[in-house]
């Protein structure tokens, strides 16, 4: 059947790259957040939860300021919004961070639906197409180029993505080669040493959760900009959990959570490559896969996942 099929043909790579490219974005920004989150001792299981709030802001940014620089904006800012209650409760006051994350998730889900059905119950609107920038003369090469493809592909993508490529970039030569990225990973490993220091550990991993924050709230509103065009309360499906696998695996390499993303964005667009090569998949295994690769990854690599050794457990100044 897939020799017969037209999985060997152009069309079918280039809906491959691109599909696994546009599913597995809104994943490397919110591993990119949760990687420093972790770095910094905050295991944040709040991250479902944020990217559904992010998307529900991006989409009403992007309709109501009609551009989707609005959108993105008003995404990061809800994500981040979300996040604060994450620093409150459990860098703050040092509550149980899987608790506090998994009510922080169940209120969003209830909190997004609640208001989308209130405010567009009867025009479910939607929105038009992203403008995307193609790269002179590398986006007109086959299969990786995308110009002219509706999903582009590597070198035909929405501006925000060659942003974010950027800015995973940035943050890795923070994490590895300066004083702010030093502290970030003493506070997940040894918080006592970055007190003794002189630096605030609050400070330091309140810093880490917001960023984490905003970088599942924009996740969220590329899913709901870019990928779907759309908001509905099931939009995020399991993305934010599959991050924070992504970035345990990644063992706090944000560069590694760009691959891992790409590779669990492919597995979800696996229902776009089928119907381009004429295969006929069974939807619920399509929706099932990612979650089979995720429990096939966890066996295989997860004793080589890195988790820090604070990770979860608040600081009390003093205490052992």
């Amino acid at each position: 059947m897939i020799l017969a099929s037209q999985m060997w043909t152009q069309v079918f790579w280039t809906s491959a790259i691109a599909g696994g490219l546009l599913a597995g974005l809104p994943l490397m920004f919110t591993a990119l957040g949760e990687s420093i989150s972790e770095r910094a001792g905050v295991l944040n299981i709040g991250l479902e939860g944020m990217m559904l709030m992010g998307a529900y802001a991006g989409f009403v940014g992007a309709y109501y300021g009609h551009d989707e620089w609005a959108g993105f904006g008003a995404g990061m800012a809800a994500g981040a919004a979300v996040s604060l209650v994450m620093v409150f409760f459990c860098v703050r006051l040092g509550l149980d961070q899987i608790v506090t994350g998994i009510a922080i998730t169940l209120a969003c889900e209830g909190a997004t639906a609640l208001i989308f059905n209130a405010e567009f119950a009867e025009s479910r609107p939607t929105l038009g197409s992203v403008s995307r920038v193609s790269i002179p003369g590398l986006s007109s090469i086959p299969v990786v180029g995308g110009k002219g493809e509706s999903n582009g592909s590597v070198f035909s993508q929405p501006l925000v993505v060659y942003l974010g490529l950027v800015l995973v970039a940035v943050v890795a030569w923070i994490l590895r080669r300066t004083h702010l990225g030093l502290n970030v990973r003493a506070a997940g490993d040894k918080p006592a040493a970055l007190d003794a220091a002189g630096v605030s550990v609050t400070a330091t991993r309140a810093t880490g959760t917001i960023f984490a924050g905003t970088m599942a709230g924009l996740g969220g509103a590329y899913l709901s900009i870019v990928s779907a065009g759309l908001f509905q309360n099931t939009v995020v499906g399991g993305r934010g959990f599959i991050a924070i696998v992504l970035a345990m695996l990644a063992r706090g390499r944000p560069l590694w959570s760009v691959a891992g993303s790409l590779l669990f964005g492919m597995s979800l667009s696996l229902a776009d490559w089928a119907q381009v090569a004429n295969i006929n998949i069974s939807t619920d295994f399509v929706f099932m896969l990612p979650f089979l690769l995720v429990l096939l990854v966890l066996v295989v690599f997860g004793r080589r996942a890195y988790l820090p050794a604070a990770l979860a457990l608040p600081y009390v100044r003093g205490a052992r």
